[in-house]
């Protein structure tokens, strides 16, 4: 027996299981702290629960000018969603003129759903209801407090920031409302979608370009009004045609479920492999665990998102990586009955499988990416563990079930064929 060699397959099992542990519980080590899979994966929308829209464009537009005017949409939609602190939303045109909104965690279906349509038409009116600035000429808002000098307590505000443009036009309208006798309508009224929502009174001229916009605010209301001014007017008026809300409680029920049925598989994949293959079926076993740990350690690196859909994705590949090893598997068997040795067996049978391996492998890679590039919402995470998933499966199939594979037999421990699976 190679000693050597069987202290080198018993460290790689101790890593592995120590891999295994961290990826489930997650470790604390002094100061440092690496949290479980679970707890470091972005959830999408069906597992961590949230809320979705999809949103069309009412418009006679068509063609270049359509798609030019739905890229706004979603940029301005998107730059708001960004205001709410949503993580990893999904936000994506479908079709000619539909937008489909996904907002994981989001517990307010209602008020989100009412920020991301509002075409939020900020304008800024004298007293004769003429348009002195709009909100195109804001260059920013931002939510802040500022004290009222009647009550002496903090007052919420949106502050405003004209660009040298709007800075002219909001000079000269207070130069006009300044100009007005003592006593007359000094104001400059703040119009929202239609809506007055403050009439400030005009104290002096203003030639800094800023402005504050005072009323019954609470903060939370400010910073929905700061985000929608910045985020511009939506060029076009957006009707919601779908929506629903999904609870958190079933999210990760749907989760837990998924898990439960995966573990089921891989335990009745486990099994197979080793009756039929036997110390081949072994070697499986642990390349399929190392598999599982660098898919899931790989979707944690990249930020990627894991989603119901995906879920599935994953246990296609595995059933990809199984596939690769079973090929391979009956190819070293049909040499160790035709009297070559196990080593020259597994040189062999490897070579013999990989173009069948390669072809399979990378037939579903090529519909990976077709469904990424073309899908949208849970095609593109099925879509990206199923890339992940095929090709962390070639490596695992071509390298690291051969390397373990002959390692386990350069320790010498029995060279009964029967073992082998023949």
């Amino acid at each position: 027996m190679n000693v050597k060699k069987m202290i080198i397959f018993l460290l790689i099992v101790i890593i592995i299981v120590g891999g295994g542990y961290t990826a489930i519980n997650g470790i604390n080590i002094g100061k440092y702290e690496i949290n479980s899979v679970r707890d470091s994966l972005n959830l999408g929308l069906e597992l961590e629960g949230g809320v979705y829209v999809v949103l069309e464009g009412k418009t006679d537009a068509t063609g270049e000018e359509l798609d030019k005017k739905m890229k706004e949409a979603k940029a301005i939609i998107d730059q708001r969603v960004n205001g709410l602190g949503v993580t990893e939303p999904n936000i994506v045109i479908e079709g000619d003129n539909r937008i489909r909104v996904e907002l994981p965690g989001v517990k307010n279906a209602e008020e989100a759903m009412d920020m991301i349509g509002k075409t939020a038409e900020l304008q800024f009116i004298d007293a004769e209801e003429n348009v002195v600035v709009t909100g195109e000429h804001v260059k920013e808002a931002e939510p802040m407090y500022i004290e009222n000098s009647s009550t002496g307590q903090n007052t919420p505000v949106v502050s405003l920031a004209f660009n040298s443009e709007g800075a002219k036009l909001f000079k000269k309208a207070t130069e006009n409302a300044m100009s007005k006798p003592a006593g007359a309508d000094r104001v400059v009224r703040i119009v929202l979608d239609g809506e007055e929502i403050s009439t400030p009174e005009v104290g002096a001229v203003i030639t800094d370009g800023k402005a504050t916009i005072e009323g019954e605010f609470t903060i939370e209301e400010v910073t929905e009004l700061a985000t929608l001014i910045s985020g511009g007017a939506l060029p076009m008026e957006m009707e919601e045609v779908q929506s629903s809300t999904i609870g958190p409680t079933l999210g990760l029920t749907s989760l837990d479920k998924s898990i439960f049925a995966a573990g089921i598989g891989l335990i009745l994949i486990f099994m197979f492999m080793l009756i039929v293959y036997r110390i081949p079926g072994l070697i499986s076993i642990i390349a399929l665990t190392i598999y599982v740990l660098l898919v899931l350690f790989t979707m944690v690196s990249i930020n990627a998102t894991l989603t119901l859909p995906g879920i599935a994705g994953l246990i296609l590949s595995i059933g990809m990586a199984v596939d690769a090893n079973v090929v391979i598997f009956e190819r070293i068997k049909e040499d160790i009955k035709s009297g070559k040795s196990l080593r020259a067996s597994v040189d062999s049978g490897f070579k013999k499988a990989l173009s069948t391996v390669l072809d399979a492998n990378i037939t579903t890679l090529i519909a990976g990416i077709v469904l990424f590039n073309f899908g949208t919402g849970p095609v593109k995470g099925f879509a990206v563990t199923l890339i992940i998933g095929v090709i962390i499966s070639m490596i695992t199939a071509i390298f690291i079930t051969r390397f373990l594979l002959k390692l386990f037999i350069g320790i010498n421990i029995t060279k009964n064929t029967k073992l082998f699976g023949a």
